[in-house]
């Protein structure tokens, strides 16, 4: 059994840590209000930018002028895996699960043949993925010194994306990372990137059956458009993953938080029969002494 210095060691070791648990919850959720804002409010752009695209693309059905970023390069062979986290811990199992649907990913496209390549943003995504994939990172960005996600970030990326693209290192990208939809619940995303895939079901259908006339043609709107659509969709993953890392370190924080205060008290009734009964002993060697004399 433990003494009464080292239970009150113990008991003063898990009060400084459950303080710091405590301060780490606080901040999170300072930072969780205003990385929800953000992404929601970056939503209904992408989701309209997306509506104008699928608009575009439905035009653009059945030519062969299409967009390379949206015809594609014709081939499946080298898939590239941009996988976004977070810079750091302590946000529960956030960063593990957007790390495990990539790993399932790259797992199934190996077992099929394919050349799986990997840009990991964050740095715990790419600590999780060295082990297994090291040889397949060919890059790897973290945000560490950033304060906010912002839409430089994004642009630097897809600038980098479509680079690779154009030099022919890969065939299909994919993005993972976290939806955002509560406190309590994110949800571990996979969306393809390049080519570019939009549901045509979301264009909009004229009732009065006009018929629209694009200046310059589709295909070159389609190549403006396109990067930005692609930056924006980095961009708006960026803002999910912000807002739900907060949002696991905020639940990951409060259960430690309360996790040590039922440590305390196990500890303190612990400590008090502890010295209850060291106290007793005394009392009866006391006792005895005196009834032996």
């Amino acid at each position: 059994m433990a003494s009464l210095k080292e239970l009150k060691n113990r008991i003063a070791s898990v009060k400084a840590t459950q303080k710091i648990t405590k301060a780490m919850q606080m901040v999170a959720a300072a930072k969780l209000r205003r990385a929800q804002e953000a992404a929601v409010a970056a939503r209904p752009y992408a989701r309209r930018l997306g509506v104008v695209v699928a608009n575009l693309a439905t035009a653009m059905a059945g030519r062969d002028d299409a967009p390379r970023l949206l015809a594609g390069t014709g081939r499946n062979e080298v898939h590239l895996l941009l996988v976004c986290t977070a810079d750091r811990g302590l946000c529960g199992g956030f960063n593990s699960s957007i790390v495990r649907l990539a790993r399932e990913h790259a797992a199934s496209l190996i077992a099929a043949g394919k050349t799986v390549k990997i840009i990991t943003v964050g740095k715990k995504g790419a600590d999780a993925l060295k082990r297994d994939h090291g040889s397949r990172i060919i890059d790897r960005v973290e945000l560490r010194e950033i304060k906010a996600v912002n839409f430089a970030i994004a642009t630097s990326l897809q600038k980098r994306i479509l680079d690779l693209y154009d030099a022919g290192e890969f065939d299909i990208c994919t993005l993972f990372y976290s939806e955002f939809k509560s406190v309590i619940h994110q949800i571990p995303t996979a969306k393809q990137l390049l080519p570019v895939r939009v549901d045509t079901s979301t264009a909009p259908s004229d009732a009065s059956g006009a018929v629209y006339e694009f200046e310059p043609d589709e295909a070159e709107i389609l190549e403006t458009m396109l990067p930005r659509y692609i930056a924006v969709e980095l961009f708006t993953a960026l803002l999910e993953n912000a807002a739900g890392e907060m949002g696991a370190k905020m639940t990951a924080m409060d259960n430690a938080t309360r996790n040590a205060g039922d440590m305390i008290d196990r500890l303190s009734i612990t400590y008090n029969r502890t010295r209850q009964a060291k106290i007793t002993t005394e009392l009866v060697e006391i006792i005895s002494g005196a009834e032996a004399l």
